[in-house]
């Protein structure tokens, strides 16, 4: 038989006073009350109370025990009232994870917001080009762009976003648009580069299926800010983020090439592990990104 049934009926029948008036309480038979009081007594190995038809009168063993099953039951429904109001209030600590540039630009300028919304809510931020591993080194949430997703993991849309070319309407009238993939041999492409220098190719989609173009030019980085700065000078091309360029678009300082080879999975995502019952720190902190970004005129806003 179940411990805590015991512990709690034997506690409701002492506040109560009858064995019938906590049976209706509990709604089941005073008898069925009754075993679960002796089946108490039997594991415990002491008499806990004297029941007769009219009286309870505890032993001087069931009062001492009294005393702690309330104090149980009391921290029992403390812990369940703190864990039901993480469902619907945002509390703990929250730990996120980010691409550098996106998150110094989009995602830790709204902290103080939150948190003032909040006040129960400390947030630590990672601000990495790393995809991290999530369970493994403790993060509550990752903002990624892009990219294929853990079946473990939950991705939730923030705002749409794709992966284009572009430069500045200066560096076309100079070198020409590209027209076609291999046009990019021609042109000087500012390149995002791994360790030790190995750059990274461009991923596109061309009659339906992803192809990769190993990409040339005098300039590369590990930084997507230089790159994008690099691109506003005029340097060359650049495969940038429309989340990045969309203030430059809209003024007309950099130009879009090679759009109908674009793919489409570049989407700004929330990603987190997958669980029953998602602590409202991340929900609430997942729907104010969605929130914010939705905002008109959020992304062409000056920097």
């Amino acid at each position: 038989m179940d411990k805590f049934k015991q512990i709690e009926a034997f506690v409701e029948v002492i506040e109560k006073g009858s064995l019938a008036r906590a049976a209706l309480e509990q709604n089941i038979t005073p008898v069925m009350l009754g075993r679960r009081i002796d089946a108490l007594e039997k594991r415990l190995g002491v008499k806990l109370m004297h029941r007769t038809t009219r009286h309870l009168t505890l032993t001087e063993e069931g009062t001492v025990f009294l005393d702690h099953c309330r104090k149980l039951l009391d921290e029992l429904d403390h812990a369940e009232k703190i864990i039901s109001e993480g469902r619907h209030k945002a509390t703990g600590h929250l730990v996120v994870s980010a691409p550098a540039a996106y998150g110094r630009k989009h995602v830790a300028p709204h902290a103080p917001g939150f948190i003032a919304a909040n006040p129960d809510v400390q947030i630590s931020f990672n601000l990495t080009d790393r995809v991290v591993d999530l369970v493994r080194e403790g993060y509550d949430l990752s903002i990624r762009i892009g990219g294929a997703i853990d079946p473990n993991f939950v991705a939730v849309k923030l705002a749409s976003n794709r992966r284009v070319v572009c430069a500045t309407p200066e560096y076309f009238e100079r070198h020409g648009i590209p027209r076609t993939l291999d046009d990019l041999e021609k042109h000087n492409c500012l390149a995002f580069n791994l360790q030790g220098g190995q750059q990274r190719g461009w991923y596109f989609q061309q009659q339906g299926k992803p192809v990769t173009v190993k990409v040339n030019g005098n300039l590369d980085c590990n930084d997507g800010e230089l790159l994008h700065r690099w691109a506003r000078e005029g340097l060359g091309l650049a495969w940038r983020s429309t989340w990045e360029i969309q203030t430059e678009l809209a003024s007309g300082r950099l130009i879009t090439v090679l759009n109908d080879f674009a793919l489409d999975n570049y989407d700004i995502m929330a990603v987190y592990p997958q669980q029953r019952h998602l602590p409202a720190k991340i929900r609430f902190f997942i729907d104010m990104l969605k929130s914010v970004y939705a905002e008109p005129g959020y992304w062409t806003r000056p920097a």
